[in-house]
């Protein structure tokens, strides 16, 4: 197919397709060594300061729907620009699969909005191979990597406590909050039981690590995004400073349709699609880095295709797409009579956990699954929400005061009111979130008879869960009414069981995809190298979520930026070195 492609000038060192995680981190770095460079995202500019776009400190009323979620999948204020669904942008599922693609169309990406949950990877991480024999190793350890986690925490802030766990590496941490009332009700019930729960570790600021960011002041709002930047996202936190030098150039709106080579198919640049004119322009650059996220940045490599890379581009192992995979999760909720009848006070705290419980079970090999988990909570005094999908006859007996009563919980008016107070910050909440073991039939793929409004064609998803993930969210379930029970709560709803898969989500609601181009030492097996450099094509780097080999329990953002941070050190290397 050919484009009249309008042609932009100057001719960039370096174009970075996407600004989240992996591509403010190289544009950050890349930018501070002096590299000229074309940041290209897909969305709008964004910056949570700005008056006209801030949500953070909103009323509910101030919405036009009053908060409901009909307008954002998190609710009207959650700040991204996105959805699982995009009028437009579809995709496509081949029959059996379930698998559901999150897109965050803003500067910053998902970032924006996340749960900032920081956690390093550790050393059986990388070699899970070594440890149960499936899946396969990481081309590198953590002593690879650990340099960059050490720099990733002082230049962006975590806080935690040094635990001495091994396979939880610890960092350099700012002091954590204090727990909630509700996190010590939940540090009771995992305490009778032997299981540990620690002070988290997020990317959130408990005290100032530089002039332009302020610490937390606790509003409990972090994926409405920090107006004082006191959490970390990209937008924020890496690509304002890399602005700031003067060496980046920002290409907003730009649906970036595909790398662009030359005859010897090296990439030369990347082709977009403004989607304000919906004309065809081109940028011109000596290297190209996608940073668009795991399975945009394989649709847009699977859609590079010329006479030196008919397979697209990079995909000479015929890896790209392949291995996709998100981390599981299973939840539940709870009530709590005793938190019945609360006094107002303010406990918001972060946006976040305070406490969670890491992987505890790392050495037992009798559990019928092969990879762990960790457990996050949530509960406490937010705004106000109501309702549990059950009568108060349920709780005859368990609640004090009502004993004997059958009236339903609800109605209008005063009772409404009376009810609300009383239940206000009694129920709480917990979730695993779990390691899968990646799959090569689990991909994405182009699907040849779609396009999206850009006239790109679309991904099609091919994913199921194995029995190891279903086992997994079944251990889930058992663990989380032992703790519900332990601390003396009641488990709403019926126990999830093997009809629902012990209520494991479908894959892509975790919203932790990687593993689509994957890294490797052998170019007939994987993408990239352990660099994040294409095998094929010395000019092109991946570096999101894609090179991932496998995915750890651990929300893989830090493991994001800190292999960003190392890659683009190499390739300002070898550039100056004249090798690429």
């Amino acid at each position: 197919m050919s484009f009249q492609i309008i042609e932009q000038s100057p001719k960039y060192d370096v174009c970075i397709v996407g600004s989240g995680a992996g591509g403010g981190m190289a544009a950050k770095i890349l930018a501070d060594k002096g590299f000229k460079i074309a940041l290209v995202e897909a969305g709008p500019n964004f910056d949570p300061a700005n008056p006209q776009q801030r949500t953070q400190l909103r009323w509910p009323w101030e919405s036009p729907r009053r908060g409901a979620g009909t307008m954002r999948p998190f609710g009207d204020f959650d700040m991204a620009y996105g959805g699982w669904e995009l009028d437009g942008e579809p995709y496509t599922r081949a029959q059996g699969t379930e698998f559901d693609w999150f897109r965050s169309r803003m500067l910053g990406g998902r970032t924006n909005h996340w749960g900032r949950i920081s956690l390093r990877f550790g050393p059986l991480d990388f070699k899970r191979k070594d440890f149960d024999g499936k899946g396969d190793n990481w081309p590198i350890g953590y002593d690879d990597v650990k340099p960059y986690y050490d720099k990733v925490d002082k230049l962006i802030g975590v806080f935690g406590t040094r635990e001495n766990i091994p396979n939880e590496p610890d960092g350099y941490f700012l002091p954590p909050p204090k727990p909630r009332l509700h996190e010590l009700y939940f540090q009771k019930g995992t305490s009778k039981i032997g299981i540990p729960m620690i002070p988290s570790r997020l990317s959130i600021l408990t005290k100032r690590v530089n002039k332009k960011r302020a610490a937390c002041f606790y509003c409990n709002q972090c994926s409405r995004s920090c107006s004082v930047y006191g959490d970390f996202s990209s937008s924020s936190v890496l690509v304002n400073p890399a602005m700031e030098t003067g060496k980046v150039d920002l290409y907003t709106n730009a649906m970036v349709r595909e790398v662009i080579t030359d005859g010897e198919g090296n990439a030369t640049g990347v082709h977009y699609i403004n989607k304000e004119d919906l004309k065809d322009y081109r940028i011109k650059a000596k290297v190209v880095i996608l940073a668009a996220s795991a399975c945009s940045s394989a649709r847009i490599l699977l859609n590079s295709k010329s006479s030196v890379h008919p397979n697209g581009l990079a995909n000479s192992s015929n890896v790209v797409g392949k291995y996709l995979h998100d981390s599981t999760g299973s939840s539940r909720m709870a009530f709590m009579p005793s938190l019945m009848d609360r006094k107002r006070y303010n406990e918001d705290g972060v946006g976040g956990m305070h406490l969670y419980t890491p992987w505890w079970l790392n050495d037992d090999k009798s559990l019928g699954f092969s990879r762990g988990y960790h457990i996050e909570y949530w509960g406490g005094m937010g705004m106000p929400a109501y309702g549990f999908g059950f009568n108060m006859e349920n709780l005859n007996g368990m609640v004090p005061g009502i004993d004997g009563e059958t009236k339903k919980a609800g109605g209008y008016g005063v009772e409404l009111m009376k009810d609300v107070k009383r239940f206000y910050g009694s129920l709480v909440g917990m979730a695993g979130r779990g390691e899968s073991i990646p799959q090569e039939e689990n991909r994405c793929e182009i699907d040849k008879e779609k396009v999206d409004k850009f006239g790109i064609p679309v991904l099609k998803f091919h994913y199921k869960w194995t029995e190891e993930e279903v086992k997994q969210a079944a251990h889930m379930q058992d663990t989380f009414e032992e703790i519900i029970s332990n601390m003396g709560g009641m488990a709403l709803g019926e126990k999830p069981g093997k009809d629902s898969s012990y209520g494991l989500e479908n894959p892509g609601r975790i919203i932790h995809e990687v593993g689509t181009t994957r890294m490797g030492s052998d170019p007939k097996k994987s993408v990239l190298n352990k660099y994040n450099q294409a095998h094929d094509v010395p000019n092109l780097f991946v570096m999101d979520g894609g090179s991932f080999v496998s995915q750890a329990d651990k929300n893989p953002t830090w493991t994001i930026l800190a292999l960003a941070w190392r890659a683009s050190d190499y390739l300002a290397d070898e550039m100056k070195k004249g090798n690429i």
